[in-house]
């Protein structure tokens, strides 16, 4: 079991931990310096057990929030993973259809007066051509 020197509140401890957590033994160290360091700050000197103890309080406080905030969101998750659920559960919507207005009869009518009007002129066009 590794022993590991944390620096808190300006002074040196020396701590064991298990194998391969030394790491998180140096980052769970700092978070309480820092909270030790912002008491000093505020409040100036204390005893050692005190300052431990209101550091250890404020990451506890910070810890509980977040947690909290954990909870909330993945009570969130839950209810948007039930929504998608039940849309993907939803057989498809029904093809919609789609009605596309006829040619009236007339209009057929006179487009191919049209066309045999132009290809009389062509035929004239080109036996003049020819002739």
């Amino acid at each position: 079991m590794p022993d590991v020197t944390v620096f808190i509140g300006g002074r040196d401890f020396t701590v064991a931990c298990q194998e391969g957590e030394e790491a998180y033994l140096q980052a769970a160290a700092q978070l309480l310096d820092g909270e030790a360091q912002m008491l000093a700050d505020q409040l100036g000197r204390m005893t050692e057990a005190r300052m431990l103890l209101m550091a250890g309080l404020m990451l506890a406080d910070k810890t509980a929030g977040l947690e909290e905030d954990l909870r909330r969101a993945q009570a969130e998750l839950a209810e948007a993973r039930a929504v998608i659920e039940e849309f993907q559960s939803m057989p498809p919507p029904e093809p919609e259809r789609v009605e596309v207005p006829m040619i009236p009869p007339s209009l057929v009518e006179s487009l191919a007066e049209l066309a045999a009007q132009a290809e009389a002129v062509a035929d004239e066009v080109e036996a003049r051509a020819a002739g």
